[in-house]
């Protein structure tokens, strides 16, 4: 029996036509199927590592500090790391509470070109400083300490409450958090006062211009109107972790409590602008006292009580692509948090204004959880300040990455 040429061209056709949608329908099938699980891979270990930033660029090294006073580069995935910043002379670390150390740091937008990068911590007098310090011009995995500029100093009244987080926002200018400073319930009202910098999210740019060792942005909410011009949000009891959602410029703020409540406010940018967050009238949603109207402050879109949890640590909206797909625990586009005192990690979809959808919690704990970070490719860390031993004793603190897991772990 004998085919024309016709006919062979037509059976080839269809035999490759079948062969592609068979291919086509185990590519899909796998895609559907995505990532089975979420896990915890760890980094690197650290003594008592508090915060994680990277530079601009994609493969730009992690930058680990310490609460000591010392950052820790991490070129690559590898193990490896080396000292890129001491400060431990300076730095203050033991303390009632354990809020003293260093608590983060921040490069400037133009790190490639200007080496300048920024620090907060604890200074021997309890004050939170904010510091300037430049790259060293021969090694640029080594800072030049002798480059350090003082921007900023904010004199603290007890060992607690300091805030500390340094970030810069989208619109490239640096925000700091800065607690109420204490005591307990802020009786001196500073968080709401508009004439100190305690108890505020504060904005500026962090750059010397004529011996004034910053400027504040002219469309910051008080300038011109009573009230510190560095200030852009007030009414924080310890905005001690906040963020910037990358995709749609949103602010995240985890607010640690007092007695009773932790916190999570989320809303644009712009609203946050000038708004107060309540404290110390109100933790979380209950009314502390009738000394502000609740209509005058910005309410969280999700507050939850003490025992077990005793911390909030505020994260960071996922936006991570390789997170995507996972079956049956969606969480690129939830908003990721944790409590320092269990450990425990929840998301939900923010919704801006309104209180927090359904929240999950993820089956993995993370002892004394002290911070989230976000690199330059949107993959998301998770800080624990110290690991437990067999014992139960304090060991050294671990810096995880949240990976996919297609089988074997489980989240």
């Amino acid at each position: 029996m004998t085919f024309s040429r016709r006919q062979i061209e037509t059976a080839i056709a269809a035999l490759v036509a079948i062969v592609t949608a068979i291919v086509g329908l185990g590519l899909r099938d796998e895609e559907q199927l995505g990532p089975k699980f979420l896990a915890l891979e760890r980094v690197a270990r650290f003594e008592q590592p508090t915060y994680l930033a990277q530079p601009p660029g994609r493969d730009a090294p992690l930058f680990v500090v310490e609460r000591r006073g010392t950052i820790e580069v991490l070129p690559g995935d590898g193990p490896d790391k080396q000292t890129f910043l001491d400060l431990r002379r300076p730095v203050k670390t033991p303390g009632k509470g354990g809020e003293q150390g260093m608590l983060s740091m921040a490069f400037a937008p133009d790190y490639a070109e200007s080496g300048l990068f920024y620090v907060a911590y604890i200074d021997r007098r309890d004050a939170l400083r904010v510091v300037e310090l430049r790259r060293d011009e021969g090694d640029p995995l080594r800072a030049d300490p002798g480059s350090a500029r003082l921007v900023l100093r904010i004199p603290e009244p007890t060992t607690k409450h300091h805030g500390g987080l340094l970030l810069f926002g989208p619109d490239r200018h640096l925000y700091i958090g800065s607690g109420d400073g204490g005591p307990s319930g802020d009786p001196g009202n500073a968080a709401q006062s508009k004439r100190t910098l305690l108890g505020k999210i504060l904005r500026i740019d962090p750059r010397a211009v004529r011996n004034h060792p910053y400027t504040v942005p002219p469309d910051n909410p008080f300038v011109g109107r009573p009230g510190r011009d560095e200030i852009f949000a007030y009414g924080f009891r310890d905005p001690l972790r906040f963020s910037f959602d990358r995709a749609t410029g949103a602010m995240a703020i985890g607010d640690v409590g007092g007695q009773r409540f932790e916190e999570i406010d989320y809303l644009p940018a712009r609203k946050a602008r000038g708004a107060n967050f309540g404290w110390s009238a109100y933790e979380g949603f209950a009314p502390l006292t009738k000394s502000v109207p609740k209509s005058r402050t910005v309410l969280p879109v999700l507050a939850y009580p003490h025992g077990p949890g005793c911390a909030v640590t505020g994260g960071y909206v996922v936006r991570d692509p390789a997170l995507s797909r996972i079956a049956g625990r969606e969480i690129v586009g939830r908003y990721l948090f944790g409590d320092y005192c269990t450990g425990r990690i929840f998301g939900f979809r923010p919704r801006p204004n309104r209180r927090a959808g359904k929240e999950r919690s993820f089956r993995f704990r993370v002892p004394y959880l002290t911070s989230f970070a976000e690199d330059r490719a949107g993959r998301i860390y998770v800080i624990s300040q110290f690991g437990v031993g067999p014992d139960k004793t304090l060991i050294r603190g671990s810096v995880y990455r949240l990976v996919p897991r297609r089988k074997g772990v489980s989240n």
